[in-house]
């Protein structure tokens, strides 16, 4: 049986938890609030806005963000709905689908980016300052331990 976690284990791992989970909510609102656009929204748009050819094809999103397929599509349907994005046929795959970015969500992941990336620098990046190279590496490291289990 694994040791027991100490007191001060809990109290990181508390610290952690609760710094992640607002950090997360912070970045959302300030998002939400600036932009129209909600996370899960501009996830999508980002990494569409970051390929070299403004698509994706559904898997590809999937994997980038660590959805589940049947996930990113339900949120395909509700950003095509609103303008965001368009479905194309893939004629490599004959069950794969392109998603592509719009000129109305390009528009509205560079608007998004500007509040984003403004309160990544506000939250996080400023509060660092020099600690952020130690806290990259531990990242990797949690990320390495963790390795295949937090697949979709």
């Amino acid at each position: 049986m694994a040791d027991e976690l100490t007191e001060d284990d809990w109290a990181v791992w508390d610290a952690f938890y609760v710094m992640r989970r607002r950090l997360d909510r912070a970045l959302e609102l300030r998002l939400h609030e600036g932009s129209g656009v909600s996370a899960p929204e501009y996830e999508i748009l980002a990494g569409l806005g970051r390929s070299s050819d403004r698509r994706l094809r559904v898997r590809d999103i999937a994997e980038q963000i660590g959805w589940e397929k049947s996930r990113v599509s339900h949120q395909v349907t509700r950003m095509e709905k609103r303008g965001l994005v368009r479905r194309s046929d893939c004629d490599q795959d004959g069950r794969g689908t392109w998603v592509e970015l719009t000129p109305d969500g390009r528009r509205a992941m560079l608007e998004a980016s500007r509040g984003h990336n403004e309160a990544i620098r506000t939250y996080f990046v400023d509060v660092l300052g020099d600690s952020a190279p130690l806290l990259q590496e531990f990242s990797k490291r949690v990320v390495e331990a963790i390795g295949e289990d937090a697949r979709p």
